[in-house]
């Protein structure tokens, strides 16, 4: 039987980041992949994939409608999706094969087959129906999530299909549906738009992107729309019938009233994520779970049996990567003695889309909501040098600051590359730094950057170049 100080459940970015940590820390460490390849559904079919058919989409929409104008003469450009989705793979695969040296370096054991805990220390790996109890001193669970159904709406993955399905379809939809605004089902509705589907949305709240700052969320809604977006808000999906033609949604009012039917080529539910518990012993074991099926943690991860702990999409917070990657860290520490910790206020969240999203701390609804007095500067980039030049001005930076102190609350971005901009306000806020700090900090000219500063400038109504 086989001895370790640590074996961790699932080898997404929260699982092999946690088992590479405690290797550094000096623990014997294995990780349980229940999957043929390593790195979760980030890895796989999540985060890299999405963000390669992002890439290659916006290049062909660029070289179709924006090359000219630069004075760049091309032909109209074709698409090769086989080659596109190859593109995709290969992406995929040098991730993979990345986590899998990252393991031998750090000499993890990789044990594949399905988790399950038997109690405190001992972990049943079973595959091709035989089985193993692995002995260890303490257990992670970083199963992450899985993709949150729709009653009544039967997921095939060829006409109606999840975030799995959508990053694999064999011929551009004329007509896809999207059911949730959320950020994966606008990111996946710009690939397929960009590559010549039609793009409605059907939204439940009134408002695109829940959590996000209102201001934020209505902008970037009326840039979508100019891009071809259609959207239906305080709608609800009730049911898809097909027929060898098309799909047919059918679709409600969410406050009630009259139903519509609109005809789809695909329907893409989008409404979210579940945790990750399937067969993982949890009640058996006495491993408490919340409302919501999520894995019940303490301050330091630690669940309600003696030895095991839980991170990622399986427990409260946002279901982020970086999110998990900074709790296997904290929680790999905690398990060596050491004090690791998590600030969930400066978690940075990002949608890739064409102009990014990015935002960081609070929103202004969310202070309003506390009480707390606040002050705000914004500078759009239609006043930023760099964006002017580049004829890319959608958006806007937006700060938000402690009206007594001007500790920086809250930073929000719409625009070009907004989610590589968002981090200095991250490491601002880290350092509990004010606006007066970020305006009196000197940014290259010229860069999109400047933005932030002069919205930082903003804040105390000082702006040069608004």
């Amino acid at each position: 039987m086989a001895t370790y100080d640590l074996v961790v459940i699932g080898t997404g970015p929260g699982g092999y980041v946690c088992a590479v940590r405690a290797s550094q820390l000096g623990m014997k460490v294995a990780v349980v992949e229940k999957n043929a390849t390593l790195g979760g559904t980030c890895l796989n079919v999540g985060c890299m994939p999405s963000k390669a058919l992002l890439h290659a989409s916006e290049m062909f929409e660029e070289a179709g409608h924006s090359f000219a104008k630069m004075g760049v003469s091309v032909p109209a450009p074709k698409l090769d999706l086989p080659a596109m989705m190859n593109f995709k793979q290969q992406g995929i695969d040098g991730n993979v094969k990345g986590v899998e040296f990252l393991m031998k370096k750090n000499k993890v054991d990789v044990l594949k087959g399905t988790g399950k805990i038997l109690g405190t220390g001992k972990v049943e790996v079973s595959a091709d129906g035989r089985s193993q109890v692995v002995e260890t001193k303490n257990i992670v669970i970083a199963t992450g999530s899985d993709i949150a159904r729709l009653k009544g709406i039967e997921i095939d993955e060829k006409r109606i299909v999840s975030s799995t399905g959508a990053l694999s379809l064999e011929k551009v939809p004329g007509r896809l549906l999207v059911i949730g605004a959320g950020v994966i089902g606008l990111e996946l509705g710009s690939v397929w738009r960009r590559l010549g589907s039609e793009v409605m949305v059907v939204e439940f709240l009134d408002r695109i992107l829940p959590g996000m700052d209102g201001e934020v969320a209505r902008q970037f809604q009326r840039i979508l729309e100019k891009q071809g977006f259609a959207f239906k808000l305080g709608s609800k999906v009730t049911g898809v019938e097909a027929n060898s033609k098309a799909l047919l949604a059918k679709i409600e009012p969410a406050a009630g009233g009259a139903a519509e039917t609109i005809e789809a080529d695909v329907v893409l539910v989008c409404i979210g994520r579940a945790p990750y518990t399937d067969g993982l012993g949890l009640k058996e074991a006495g491993v408490a779970l919340d409302a919501r099926g999520r894995v019940q943690i303490d301050p330091h991860f630690a669940t309600s049996l003696k030895g095991v702990y839980a991170i990622g999409d399986v427990v409260a917070g946002p279901m982020l990567a970086h999110k998990a990657e900074d709790e296997g860290v904290a929680v790999a520490e905690i398990i060596a003695g050491q004090a690791g910790h998590v600030n969930y206020d400066v978690i940075p969240g990002v949608v890739y889309t064409t102009p990014e999203v990015s935002s960081v701390g609070k929103t202004e609804e969310e202070l309003k909501q506390a009480g707390t007095a606040y002050t705000v500067g914004k500078f759009p980039f239609t006043a930023n040098g760099r964006s002017k030049v580049n004829q890319t001005t959608d958006g806007f930076v937006k700060i938000l600051a402690d009206a007594k102190t001007d500790r920086v609350l809250g930073v929000h971005i719409i625009g070009i590359e907004a989610g590589e901009m968002i981090h200095e306000a991250c490491v601002l806020m880290e350092f509990g730094g004010s606006a007066e700090d970020l305006a009196r900090t000197c940014h290259a000219h010229p860069t999109r950057s400047e933005a932030v500063k002069e919205a930082a400038l903003a804040v105390g109504k000082r702006a040069i170049h608004m």
